[in-house]
């Protein structure tokens, strides 16, 4: 089965795609402005377009559907997005809000436009991010948050919406499964995320230890690991197997599950990264560290002020952020992430 409804329970005069393929960190802004739509215009059908593994993310926003791309298989190539953009337009689908802007979602754009179906795209700021990112003539500005920029695409197809009145979903009960690793513990529970995409905004793994170590030691946290793959599993088991209020999470729980438990924390310790936007989505108080990125280009965790990013010494590298996403680093700037001292991360969870 292509789509599968989540809590559907009536039938809409209006029906808006919204298509978001891809990016877990991506997918997880669209979170607090689906649900601020969905607040607004009870009337109004949902129908997120996204890739399966991802739909448990959409789980607590009543009366919407989500579709599944399969681009691999199904729905890949030009042919592929043809017959998504024909099982697509069975389902009666009003009005497109891209909130991609790829390759991808503009071949579907097309095929929406050719019927006569009014489709917006997300406004991505490049010219202001190239601004912001280059190191001549550098333009050091906060840019517009990209949960407003979603926003911003609802407001063009005739829906403004206000993020302000946003408002967190209550925790979800803990699973059985959930429940045997935390052991109805009473401590604090801190979720850590040591990874990202790139290397250079990623804290130092020694670094990270550090301060494992000493929360690990203050014996007020029951700290859980996140992260994915084998590689990054094999590392947070080794550390896990050495203190003894650590558990690793990968491949312990479902997706799902791994929701709920972030849903449950007290606080997140993330790079800037997915785990801090999925975090931040249910309202967790969430840190980051930042290294050659930098929260003025948009990708502050939602809801969370700016004394929960920690940043990197920016008067010895003057030149960040070096790109949006850290896969840009000049010569000299590959330890930027070291001038962060653990004890200042300590310090910030602490206070928090």
């Amino acid at each position: 089965m292509a789509g599968s409804n989540i809590k559907r329970s009536k039938e809409f005069e209006t029906n808006v795609l919204v298509i978001r393929l891809s990016a877990m960190g991506d997918i997880a802004m669209t979170v607090p402005v689906l649900r601020v739509f969905r607040a607004t215009y009870p009337d109004v059908k949902l129908t997120v377009l996204t890739r399966k593994f991802f739909e448990p993310i959409f789980s607590d926003i009543e009366n919407l559907e989500v579709y599944h791309a399969d681009v691999e298989n199904k729905h890949k190539g030009f042919i592929g997005l043809t017959r998504l953009s024909n099982e697509l337009h069975k389902r009666k689908i009003d009005a497109v809000a891209d909130m991609h802007n790829v390759l991808r979602s503009n071949v579907l754009k097309t095929l929406f436009s050719l019927r006569g179906i009014k489709t917006v795209q997300v406004d991505k700021g490049r010219a202001e991010k190239k601004a912001l990112t280059r190191s001549k003539n550098k333009v050091f500005k906060q840019l517009k948050t990209t949960h407003q920029r979603y926003a911003d695409v609802f407001s063009a197809l005739g829906y403004p919406i206000d993020l302000t009145t946003h408002k967190f979903p209550k925790k979800q009960p803990l699973t059985p499964e959930i429940l045997s690793i935390t052991q109805n513990s009473t401590k604090k529970w801190l979720g850590i995320a040591p990874f990202a995409q790139y290397e250079s905004k990623t804290y130092p793994l020694a670094l990270m230890i550090e301060v494992i170590e000493t929360l690990n030691k203050e014996d007020g946290f029951e700290i859980f690991l996140f992260g994915g793959g084998k590689r990054e599993m094999d590392i947070l088991n080794n550390i896990e197997s050495k203190y003894k209020n650590v558990t690793n999470i990968v491949g312990k729980l479902s997706f799902e599950d791994e929701l709920r438990l972030i849903g449950n924390l007290d606080a997140m310790l993330s790079m800037d990264s997915g785990n801090a936007h999925l975090a931040a989505m249910y309202g967790v108080p969430t840190i980051t560290l930042w290294g050659v990125t930098h929260p003025f280009t948009g990708f502050m965790p939602f809801g969370q002020p700016m004394e929960r990013a920690i940043l990197p010494n920016l008067a010895k590298y003057d030149q960040i952020p070096t790109s949006i996403y850290g896969n840009k680093v000049p010569p000299g700037y590959e330890k930027v992430m070291h001038t962060i001292k653990p004890e200042t991360v300590v310090e910030r969870i602490n206070k928090l």
